[in-house]
């Protein structure tokens, strides 16, 4: 029994070494994985691979160079310029180089048959090759491999989409926001932050157009909408544009003005307040009339001078009326200025007073400036009145 006993006892613990052996081997490989996913690993993996297909291209070459031609080599080089690190680089072109030797003296001398190494095979390897170390050398100087920079634009794509979210409102209330990057790029200029505030009777929003448009904006807007969603809400609403200002002043950027237009709205009244730095007059929509006024502040461009006054504009929305807050991408272009460009945002606009404002600002920019190559926005604040609200219920 004594004998049983122990061969149990060392089968039990023979198990759990195994078991927790391979537990850490799981571990370790998943660990290796992120990072290299992440850029933070090593990239012996990637190299193995691909020092490998090399002599697979170069025998399948050798065997029927009809289908396989020598210029095939291309593949691995290309691949190793997004994967590989530069150092790694270069052990993989000397391979590719050696496959090259390999091939040309077995297939013979190019005079002599189609589908030999012929020197424009050589000039294209070795164009790729000094291609793909050129990359190679510009991500190591960026710290940002290939495979993790898509992601990081993609996150901070998304992160500028959550900070321009524009908060719920109460019943009553619908707010929307289009907002058009030049030339269809992913990233813009022009970029909205929002609060409630005042234990949620206030709502804060801020369009802000930054100088220059698309990707060489975008950088810049990020930066900026962060900088400004932590102000907003933290400071008295007349003390926001000029402490944006301050900032804007502080990053000593060569192209740094940007306009802005700061709207601060009592919920439970409609009352509100327009704050501006240069930007475009925002549109009020009376139901009682019909008619669209312009709702034009004071205040010099954000970035400019230091010391600037911004003198608010103050108005109500009352059940039926409608404000509209937007970027001068959306009305002023080369060939026609701000004043024809109000006037005809405010005619596509009156297609939707009977209708409801509901889904418009996107309709709105596509009518309006569809084709134009600059950033806009569209920023649509209704009260509605006892006949949309019971349409909605």
């Amino acid at each position: 029994m004594a004998a049983g006993r122990e061969r149990r006892a060392e089968a039990e613990t023979f198990t759990a070494r195994w078991k927790m052996q391979w537990h850490r081997a799981r571990v370790g490989l998943r660990r290796s994985a992120v990072d290299y996913f992440r850029g933070d690993g090593s990239d012996w993996v990637a190299l193995a691979g691909l020092l490998i297909t090399i002599p697979l291209i170069a025998a399948t070459t050798l065997a029927n160079s009809v289908w396989v031609s020598p210029a095939a080599l291309v593949l691995p080089i290309v691949a190793g310029g997004l994967l590989l690190r530069p150092a790694s680089l270069l052990g993989l072109y000397a391979a590719a180089a050696t496959a090259l030797i390999v091939e040309s003296v077995q297939l013979g001398p190019y005079t002599e048959g189609p589908s030999r190494v012929t020197p424009g095979i050589v000039l294209v390897v070795a164009a790729c090759g000094f291609f793909g170390l050129l990359i190679a050398q510009f991500r190591s100087r960026v710290g940002v491999p290939w495979r993790r920079g898509g992601t990081m634009l993609f996150d901070l794509r998304e992160r500028i989409r959550v900070q321009s979210k524009l908060p719920t409102l109460p019943q009553g209330w619908h707010r929307e926001m289009a907002l058009r990057p030049a030339g269809g790029q992913s990233f813009s200029g022009d970029f909205v932050v929002a609060a409630r505030t005042n234990g949620g009777r206030t709502m804060e929003v801020v369009l802000t157009d930054v100088s220059g448009k698309g990707m060489d904006a975008g950088s810049r807007a990020l930066l900026l909408s962060g900088a400004f969603g932590g102000l907003l809400g933290s400071l008295p609403p007349h003390a926001f544009l000029p402490a944006a200002n301050g900032y804007l002043l502080r990053q000593d950027w060569d192209e740094g003005f940007a306009t802005s237009i700061h709207l601060v709205l009592d919920l439970d009244s409609g009352d509100y307040e327009l704050y501006s730095a240069g930007h475009p007059p925002g549109l009020q929509l009376s139901a009682g009339s019909g008619r669209w006024e312009e709702k034009a502040a004071e205040g010099p461009l954000l970035g400019v001078y230091d010391g600037a006054q911004f003198d608010p504009v103050k108005g109500s929305l009352r059940p039926g009326d409608v404000l509209m807050l937007f970027t001068d991408g959306l009305v002023e272009t080369s060939e026609r200025d701000i004043v024809e460009g109000i006037d005809r945002l405010t005619g596509e606009a009156d297609r939707y007073v009977a209708g409801g404002f509901h889904g418009a600002a996107w309709h709105l920019i596509e009518a309006v400036a569809k084709d134009v190559n600059d950033d806009r926005a569209l920023l649509l604040i209704c009260r509605e009145g006892p006949t949309a609200q019971a349409a909605n219920l």
